[in-house]
């Protein structure tokens, strides 16, 4: 008998019919609001010398503004999911976006950088909800059929964060200050809940969701594997973000890149992630597991080349680029695996822990690396994403190994 070793939620009549027009203008507004929320999580890293010189404070200090952020984000996210769970989807995204948008214009304004870290900490609040209602909530206006592509398309905007966001964010805070940078966040971030909140289709919520949550969660079959995918998540994220954390101070030494182009060269960065991400929507759409494996395998060998180029900056645009490909397809993927995995009632609260499991990467990578800045220096952040990276491949394909055992037995 045939068996899969990730228990995959089964067809709803609640789920839209494939004849049903793709909702390209939700899904859109979603992306748009995750753009809007990735840059303002991760542009501190193309600020670092910009920030640290303002607010008085270490390069390793301003690099910790992400991982507070993801720490904020790592502890009330899943109680925040729960204390919502009544709520109405579409009014409390709007209401996320909003607190994420004043967050950062006090993030413009604050005159020191312990307001920052509380500016920072109140994103992070509205970020961790934010995460665990979008995934979740495009699921619900497609097909199963149709999953991957709206993930893709909805995690488009986290990629498009690194091509246009950050790069963008930070020659801006080049050219006029990294204040204005943060305020022209916020004023996204506003303009993105009213287009939310006029434009966005509400979407209805199944009694037995919110009554019996708590009992899903006990009895639910697909909780273990959706845990294992989180797990999986935070080892590979707390490698990535260990080393993209402080990527700009990697490439401006020891690479030698000159500082006029860090926006240029995270421009790379995000651009080859934008074709990671198509990859993800088209070749690898249903072989979800293979793109995975490619990916994982892509950037550990793409983030060791960058480690042994150092010098040459050819080399080390080529190796970076090829680091933003094969990143760009492993959180789509691993997004679009968690959601099929997941039973429906499961998909809010597995959203949650799944955006947890993100944010322990993030904050752990970045605390890893402020660690290892004055112990090892930074020429160790590259092989620490690639080892960790490794770990999670590993883990990958185990899993892939023990469904073949199965399908065989």
């Amino acid at each position: 008998m045939t068996t899969s070793p990730i228990p995959v939620a089964p067809r709803s009549a609640s789920i839209p019919s494939d004849r049903r027009p793709f909702p390209w203008l939700g899904l859109i507004l979603l992306s748009a609001g995750v753009f809007l929320a990735i840059t303002s999580e991760v542009t501190p890293t193309g600020l670092l010398p910009e920030m640290s010189s303002a607010l008085s404070v270490t390069e390793g200090q301003i690099g910790l503004l992400v991982s507070i952020f993801a720490f904020t984000v790592v502890i009330t996210s899943a109680p925040l999911t729960a204390l919502t769970v009544r709520l109405p989807r579409k009014p409390l995204i709007v209401a996320v976006l909003v607190v994420l948008g004043i967050a950062n214009l006090a993030t413009g304004l604050a005159p020191n950088y312990v307001l920052v870290v509380v500016a920072r900490i109140v994103g992070g609040l509205a970020h961790g909800l934010f995460w665990s209602l979008v995934p979740a909530y495009a699921a619900r206006i497609v097909s199963r059929e149709n999953l991957s592509r709206a993930v893709s398309l909805t995690l488009a905007g986290g990629t498009l964060a690194l091509v246009l966001g950050v790069p963008l964010a930070t020659a801006l805070g080049h050219a006029v200050g990294w204040r204005w940078a943060f305020v022209a966040i916020s004023a996204g971030l506003i303009l993105g809940a009213i287009a939310v909140l006029l434009w966005l289709a509400p979407v209805a919520r199944e009694k037995h969701e919110a009554q019996d949550a708590g009992a899903t969660k006990r009895r639910d079959s697909t909780v273990v594997p959706v845990l294992v995918i989180c797990v999986t998540v935070a080892i590979i994220m707390i490698g990535n973000y260990a080393f993209y954390t402080y990527v700009t101070p990697f490439l401006l030494d020891p690479v030698g890149v000159p500082s006029e182009y860090i926006s240029i060269a995270l421009f790379v960065y995000g651009g080859a992630g934008a074709i990671g991400l198509v990859l993800t929507g088209t070749v690898f759409a249903r072989r979800t597991r293979l793109g995975i494996v490619i990916g994982l395998a892509g950037v550990a060998a793409s983030v060791l080349a960058l480690a042994f180029t150092l010098g040459g900056f050819w080399g080390s645009m080529v190796a970076l680029a090829a680091w933003g490909l094969a990143f760009g397809m492993v959180p789509p993927l691993l997004q679009t695996r968690m959601l099929q995995t997941a039973s429906e009632r499961f998909r809010d609260t597995a959203s949650a822990i799944y955006t947890t499991a993100f944010n322990v990467g993030i904050s752990g990578g970045a605390f890893l690396g402020a660690m290892m800045l004055p112990w090892l220096g930074i020429q160790s952040l590259p092989l620490v994403n690639a080892a960790l990276t490794v770990v999670g491949l590993v883990i990958v394909l185990a899993v892939v190994l023990r469904s073949r055992r199965r399908v065989v037995t």
